[in-house]
């Protein structure tokens, strides 16, 4: 597996240089959000990528261990299920209609991977694109001129 982890990375990596896009290490302890509201605050573009993050982090990963055959004596590989730190990228987008958004990836098998969308800044969205009046909270919405709409 480790030649497709290899690739996986170098392929993400190649495409932050090209994009001339920010590749942040994460820190322990360090806000993801805080990251990219300081990252977007930069953005000039309407979507796109915002740059890309590096963390390690626990994930459930499967692992062979030798057992050995009760009869025989011979050794065979056993797959089993384990945890293990290990680095995961994000991708941090922001998308015209989605607002801010974050795709997960694992880069040890099984390759785990995660879509992160917020409804609130979903919303947000299409009350501005519908010209709908309302106050924004940072994760919500404190008041809509149509609040029947926001719900749907």
């Amino acid at each position: 597996m480790s030649p497709i982890s290899k690739r996986f990375v170098a392929a993400l990596e190649g495409f932050a240089a090209r994009h001339r896009l920010a590749l942040v290490q994460f820190r322990k302890g360090q806000r993801k959000d805080d990251v990219m509201a300081e990252q977007l605050s930069k953005f000039q573009k309407e979507e796109g990528v915002v740059f890309i993050g590096k963390a390690q982090e626990k994930a459930p990963v499967f692992r062979t261990e030798k057992r050995r055959n009760p009869k025989t004596g011979q050794p065979y590989p056993w797959i089993v299920r384990s945890t293990a730190m290990v680095n995961h990228y994000y991708i941090y987008a922001v998308d015209r209609d989605f607002g801010p958004f974050f795709l997960k990836f694992c880069t040890y098998f099984p390759f785990n991977a995660k879509l992160c969308l917020n409804g609130h800044e979903y919303a947000k969205r299409q009350l501005a694109r519908k010209g709908i009046a309302f106050e924004a909270l940072d994760n919500g919405v404190l008041s809509c001129a149509d609040p029947e709409r926001l719900q749907q």
